[in-house]
């Protein structure tokens, strides 16, 4: 079936990340992959080309444009070329929300320009050690002393941890308070006691520094705030997460669509017992059910864009996406790796560098477990 999700505006802009993607990024990510961290420079000349930012005003830098649509194209041709060392979803997706929407006029020019131009990359800093899908469990603390707060903890698998400048820390000021305690503070690089620990060293996904981080008394404006008062935080993340994991959903789809295009290609040349493998029909069959499925997941994804693009898409409908489309991506990756043979498992051939990448999808962003709990609980049970 035709996509139609697109309008000329994004295929034109799919075209010069296209060009991007070809001229900046793939001859060089396999070195990145390799130093375990994509270089700042990039950032910035991404930021030249207007990737970043689109819903930041334009009096700040941005397009003043909010239409999830060129977000998602971004998203897409990074999977494409298997690009997974960019955490550009992270800083155009799951932190614009915050910077963007949450922030007043002095934060906005502190902190909007750079985001704009990729001069300041961003993270946000909710898994610690003893608490991932389980938010209300964090420890860090957020104490109030005067015009400051002291933060105190640890944070741990914080995707662009190594390169982020402003960090959006999830922290307890009033550690008695259950949900209703919970604030955001922004932690600016350099402040005295953040540290920054280990370039997490993971299965996949190697060019993105995934690292932890360490507050120790670390005296953060209350100016830095995310909001007009404490306890707001729990709520803010509620808020915003239906967007992270509909990233997610765009990225999984595309990956399993790149795979599997890769995979039919592959198919068509690979010679066994005197024919080609995709003359085979249990060949044809396996690759008819990825490609049905995939196509399925792609108009459901593409349905939720423009339910987010309309402010219609409910945590239920970002989790059923989520929890779907990433359990297909690793689903269709892993039966592309059995088409390859033994190719399939050398790290040279993009499928298996791909089965790497993927693995963490059903992860991060909330478990698969986690999204099913959320569509359960809708039932009213």
């Amino acid at each position: 079936m035709q996509r139609d999700l697109f309008d000329d505006e994004h295929l034109l802009f799919q075209e010069a990340v296209r060009d991007f993607m070809t001229r900046e990024v793939v001859p060089h990510h396999p070195q990145w992959e390799k130093d375990g961290i994509v270089p700042r420079e990039v950032w910035k000349k991404a930021g030249e080309l207007g990737v970043f930012g689109f819903s930041v005003p334009e009096e700040y830098g941005g397009s003043g444009v909010k239409d999830f649509r060129f977000n998602a194209v971004v998203v897409e041709e990074v999977m494409r070329n298997g690009a997974t060392g960019l955490g550009f979803s992270l800083h155009n997706d799951v932190m614009a929300p915050y910077v963007v929407d949450l922030t007043n006029d002095e934060q906005k020019q502190r902190w909007l320009p750079g985001f704009a131009s990729g001069e300041l990359i961003t993270a946000i800093a909710m898994s610690e050690p003893g608490a991932g899908s389980d938010l209300q469990g964090i420890r860090t603390t957020a104490i109030r002393e005067g015009d400051h707060y002291v933060v105190n903890g640890q944070k741990t698998f914080i995707t662009n941890g190594i390169n982020a400048d402003l960090v959006v820390v999830v922290a307890k000021t009033d550690p008695q308070a259950g949900a209703r305690g919970t604030t955001l503070v922004m932690v600016e690089r350099g402040m005295d006691g953040f540290v920054r620990g280990r370039n997490l060293d993971k299965v996949g996904l190697k060019a993105q520094d995934t690292a932890e981080l360490f507050f120790d008394n670390v005296r953060v404006p209350v100016a830095n705030r995310l909001g007009p008062k404490d306890g707001e935080g729990f709520f803010q993340l509620m808020h915003n997460l239906p967007q992270e994991r509909l990233s997610i959903a765009v990225a999984a789809v595309a990956a399993a669509e790149a795979v599997l295009e890769q995979t039919v290609e592959y198919c068509k040349t690979r010679q066994a017992f005197g024919r080609n493998i995709g003359s085979f029909q249990n060949t044809r069959f396996v690759l008819a059910e990825l490609a049905t499925e995939t196509e399925i997941a792609r108009h459901y994804v593409d349905k939720c864009i423009l339910a987010l693009n309309a402010g219609q898409l409910t945590a239920v409908d970002a989790a059923k996406a989520k929890w779907w489309t990433t359990e297909l991506q690793t689903k269709v990756i892993d039966r592309c790796v059995q088409l390859h043979g033994g190719y399939g498992y050398m790290t040279e051939y993009p499928v298996a560098k791909a089965w790497l990448d993927s693995r963490v999808q059903t992860i991060y962003g909330g478990t698969t477990e986690i999204m099913k709990e959320i569509i359960g609980r809708s039932f009213g049970f």
